[in-house]
């Protein structure tokens, strides 16, 4: 169950990487880059490794993709030329992607590292369970004025790139 859990998250998180470089509009690049870190915390938390996933969240969806969008709303984007960086170059860009996506299958259809056998739980997530407590009690109003710094930024950033009408 877990192994299939696994292969859907990386299959959409590939997918997402893929629609990263493909993407004409660099809104829909950033969206999908947004959805690809999200499938990566979904197989940190499969991996038992909560931490990492919130980290993953609060610090790539969070504070990098909204760096992301302001670099995308300050460079005007409807006003540059969007052209391909290879023209005409595409069809041996497919075929080394293909040929990098058998490689990956082959490698991973003939590793170990997807067995049945159950992982032993020898971690004990105290520590974990802690830091989260003491983040989310001692440490809220300091996160919710972060939040809240970020989120004006964002209606600035929204202000300074928006074009005068006329």
């Amino acid at each position: 169950m877990d192994q299939g859990f696994f292969l859907l998250f990386a299959t959409v998180a590939v997918v997402a990487a893929l629609m990263v470089v493909v993407a004409r509009n660099p809104v829909h690049s950033a969206l999908a880059l947004m959805a690809c870190f999200l499938q990566i915390s979904a197989i940190f938390i499969m991996l038992e490794a909560p931490l990492l996933a919130v980290i993953q969240i609060f610090v790539y969806v969070g504070a990098i993709m909204v760096l992301f969008l302001f670099v995308i709303m300050m460079i005007d984007v409807r006003e540059a030329v969007l052209q391909r960086f290879l023209p005409g170059g595409s069809l041996p860009t497919l075929v080394l992607l293909v040929l990098l996506g058998i490689e990956m299958l082959v490698l991973v259809l003939r590793s170990d590292r997807f067995s049945v056998v159950e992982p032993v739980a020898t971690r004990d997530g105290d520590a974990i369970r802690q830091l989260s407590t003491t983040l989310f009690s001692d440490y809220l109003l300091p996160f919710e004025a972060a939040s809240v710094i970020l989120l004006a930024a964002l209606v600035g950033a929204i202000v300074l790139a928006r074009k005068e009408p006329g």
